[in-house]
């Protein structure tokens, strides 16, 4: 049974930081491509980042850059998202996703909220 589940959400203030983890389960880890994506209230999905099944490459949406890192532990089957100089507009319902193989696999998201 394949298994996503998103953890590390919550409320921050601008300027904050927050590390979300993504366990995932019931395929074989290491040959899938991970990305984090994010959905804001009113808007469309977003890929936000995206890492190769080695770790070899990584890829971020512009508004991004240089403030979130992806990250992942294939012996843990773990991906990671740390977030740093948050902004209002990083405020979404963060999703973990795993694709390979014609497979896409989601979890449920958690929330990230960044207000003072």
């Amino acid at each position: 049974q394949v298994q996503v589940v998103e953890s590390g959400g919550g409320l921050v203030q601008p300027g904050g930081s927050l590390r979300l983890s993504c366990a995932a389960s019931g395929f074989t880890f290491s040959n899938y491509v991970m990305s984090w994506y994010r959905q804001a209230p009113g808007k469309e999905r977003e890929l936000v980042a995206g890492i190769g099944s080695a770790g070899g490459w990584t890829k971020y949406v512009d508004s991004v850059k240089g403030r979130f890192t992806i990250s992942r532990h294939n012996t843990a089957n773990m991906v990671y998202l740390q977030m740093n100089s948050l902004k209002s507009e990083d405020t979404a319902v963060y999703y973990c996703n795993a694709a390979g193989y014609g497979m896409s696999y989601w979890g449920k998201g958690t929330l990230v909220t960044v207000s003072s």
